[in-house]
């Protein structure tokens, strides 16, 4: 009866390793999801540009690059079931300190710091939930349930960037209105035209979201100097109308009636209404902020406004002034959004925080503790150390070492920089090259219809390999990866209304994607063959991470300085020296393939 009762101990029934494989593997890759994709869709929507958007989520990445490192403290210090529920405690703090911190003043360094602490946090849960899968399972168990704990993990994909995602969308459009763009470009060759027009034409009410419209969207000031007596009374007129019809509730300042001939700064003027009649009861007060540029462009009225049911279609004046000092052509953005937009993504980031903070106490109670779960800082000796460095070097004995790490860094060259910018170009309005699409719409694109895509190409590949091989499928593979990425050049280009087209589109490329990948993670099962097999993945893994990272960071500047349309195209050249690569690689004629003859 002791033995029997040791045992049970050590490896645990299977209706229990059901209590806790599929939560174990969902709260393994959830937070991932959020660190990497739903982080680049937040910022976006607060108004982080996309060049520090590219920067600074794509050092996220660094915890999974160098993940291999630091792998044996993990086994030194505590079990890994301590490990496990530690880090789903901290990575639920770390969800609440990005919700408190997302409406503060200078929220995207506070988030930042939250979110490096999330990405470690992850990436140490994953060391310790995949080690703990190995010890508290027998062989069979693990064999049987490999499939299930992949299953769990895309299903938080799903959820972390599908529904989390949509919720932050539904919680944008019920607190909030969409976010609009206004250009300004100081032009020294323009004259200024001494004229402000009240459209007599009423508003018409549009499909879609409900968003700010901007007239224009794009405005000339010319450079040239004019009195302070003109520039009091187009201030005073803007304000007047934007209290009259009830944007502001500031009282009316007398206007200067004695004559001042001082020159100062040009002004420029542009028009705000609502794309539709919002419910009534309902207001929305929207900001208007400077984003980027030179910032001796500035709001000096109607910086403030707040739409509701009754004068949504009236227009609300903004004033927008040069420093007199600008004679040269500069430009600046203003954006104008709704000051709810940060409580929704608090609320959604706090649905995570508790999330998680279940997690932690569900699994405190529901995973096993077997009895081979142990601290091995006893049994530690400068041989483990030893060991522990052997195995590095093992891997950069390999065949052509340097030809297959330029190989799993330059895999997904092209991809890597397209998947940063993708959700900044479907949000981003159609005057500034995007698709204009909600963050719901997002959630729905990329969460569902795009997962269920790379999920079904992952199948596709791995069936192919399994029946002729990974060297016969690894060229296909490549075009796979590479050639959909011609899409978003479309899509880019032509700026599709139906969504069902760019639905398609998505689709086509996650699957191109998923069927692509199968090669590169084959490849990496090939490359760690051998004595260390676990830890050789382990570091190819990191350089792949690292792959990602590196032409990440720069993705957004390159947009940025090219737009859209030049930057897709850049991305389809950057996928040429995977090719070039892939033909020196040593790889076994017939490794991934299923043995179907006898032995």
């Amino acid at each position: 009866m002791i033995v029997r009762k040791s045992t049970l101990q050590e490896k645990p029934k299977p209706k229990n390793v059901w209590g806790w494989i599929p939560t174990l593997y969902f709260a393994e890759g959830l937070p991932y999801v959020i660190v990497i994709t739903v982080s680049v869709i937040m910022y976006k929507r607060l108004g982080i540009s996309n060049a520090d958007i590219a920067l600074y989520t794509s050092w996220l990445y660094l915890p999974w690059v160098i993940k291999p490192l630091w792998s044996p403290v993990v086994d030194l210090f505590k079990t890994k079931r301590y490990w496990i529920t530690t880090m789903q405690f901290i990575i639920g703090a770390g969800m609440a300190g990005v919700a408190l911190t997302i409406p503060a003043p200078d929220f995207f360094q506070f988030t930042l710091l939250f979110f490096w602490l999330l990405a470690f946090s992850s990436a140490t849960h994953d060391i310790s939930a995949d080690g703990f899968y190995m010890i508290a399972l027998n062989e069979s168990q693990q064999s049987f349930f490999v499939g299930i704990r992949s299953t769990f993990y895309r299903i938080a994909m799903v959820f972390g960037q599908g529904l989390l995602v949509i919720l932050a969308g539904y919680l944008e459009s019920s607190f909030s209105v969409s976010p609009a763009e206004v250009k300004v470009i100081a032009n020294p060759q323009k004259f200024f035209e001494k004229t402000i027009q009240v459209d007599s034409v009423p508003v018409k009410s549009l499909p879609g979201s409900l968003r700010v419209i901007t007239k224009p969207s794009k405005l000339e000031v010319s450079t040239k100097p004019i009195t302070k007596e003109s520039l009091d009374f187009y201030t005073n007129f803007a304000r007047k109308f934007n209290i009259m019809n009830g944007f502001t509730a500031d009282e009316l300042i007398p206007p200067d009636t004695s004559i001042n001939n001082e020159l100062v700064g040009n002004v420029g003027i542009v028009k705000f209404h609502l794309s539709k009649k919002p419910d009534d009861g309902d207001e929305y007060t929207v900001n208007l902020d400077y984003f980027e540029g030179n910032d001796g462009i500035s709001v000096i009225e109607g910086k403030t406004f707040k739409f509701t049911s009754h004068n949504w279609n009236k227009p609300a004046f903004a004033v927008i002034q040069l420093d007199p000092s600008i004679q040269q052509k500069a430009e600046a953005v203003f954006k104008i959004q709704s000051e709810k937009i940060p409580i929704a993504w608090s609320f959604t980031f706090a649905t995570a925080a508790v999330l998680f903070i279940l997690f932690f106490v569900y699994h405190r109670f529901i995973l096993p503790q077997p009895a081979n779960d142990k601290s091995a800082a006893r049994s530690y000796s400068s041989s483990m150390m030893k060991e522990f460095f052997r195995t590095f070097f093992r891997f950069f004995e390999k065949e052509k070492i340097l030809i297959v790490i330029g190989f799993l860094l330059l895999y997904r060259l092209g991809e890597s920089q397209l998947v940063k910018m993708a959700s900044p170009f479907m949000l981003d309005p159609r005057s500034a090259g995007g698709l204009g699409l909600t963050t719901s719409d997002v959630g729905f694109i990329y969460g569902t219809i795009g997962i269920i895509a790379l999920v079904f190409g992952g199948i596709l590949g791995g069936f192919a390999i399994s029946r002729n091989g990974l060297k016969k499928w690894l060229w296909w593979m490549l075009i796979a990866i590479n050639l959909p990425d011609l899409v978003y050049v479309y899509m880019s280009y032509v700026q599709p209304v139906d969504k069902w087209i760019i639905y398609a589109c998505v689709a086509i490329e996650q699957l191109g994607y998923g069927f692509g990948f199968t090669a590169y993670t084959i490849y990496m099962i090939y490359l760690s063959e051998g004595e260390y097999k676990t830890s050789h993945y382990a570091i190819a893994t990191g350089f792949m991470a690292l792959g990602m990272m590196v032409p990440g960071m720069f993705s957004g500047i390159i947009q940025e300085a090219i737009g859209y349309k030049h930057f897709f195209v850049w991305v389809c050249v950057a996928t040429i020296p995977s090719f070039i690569i892939a033909k020196f690689i040593p790889i076994n004629a017939l490794f991934g393939k299923k043995k179907m003859e006898v032995e």
